[in-house]
């Protein structure tokens, strides 16, 4: 039997490393998505023809006004469920899993943030077109 050679070696752990990855840029764009759900469904249906520009301005105000924190809440904890189900595929369901971890899981949560706001900001933008 002969040994790996190298260039196999680091290609397997070059392999393993980047399955061992967190998808941030999923997780992330999950959780900030669900978040801002309440402006961002009506604006699609209104961009998609399916409701009227002030009718979705209206439902978005209402549900903006009224359910904003439950929406926050729902992409928060889509969000906490996404990474442990992506730590529990890795086998880093732990304290020390988290810890190797955090600047990754500090990486989704920006991202989230990042998304909520763009998309408040591009809901916001729209609506005074309503």
């Amino acid at each position: 039997m002969s040994e790996p050679s190298p260039a196999t070696t680091s290609g397997r752990s070059r392999r393993r490393s980047k399955a061992d990855r967190l998808p941030v840029w999923r997780m992330g764009l999950t959780g900030g998505l669900v978040g801002i759900l309440c402006c961002v469904g009506p604006t699609v249906l209104a961009l998609l023809g399916l409701v009227s520009a002030g009718t979705a301005f209206a439902w978005a105000t209402n549900l903006y006004d009224n359910y904003a924190w439950w929406f926050r809440l729902g992409g928060l904890a889509v969000l906490a469920g996404l990474v442990w189900w992506s730590l529990r595929q890795r086998n880093q369901c732990s304290v020390a899993g988290v810890r190797r971890r955090r600047w990754r899981l500090l990486a989704v949560l920006a991202v989230a943030v990042g998304t909520y706001v763009a998309l408040y900001a591009l809901t916001t933008w729209l609506g005074t077109f309503a």
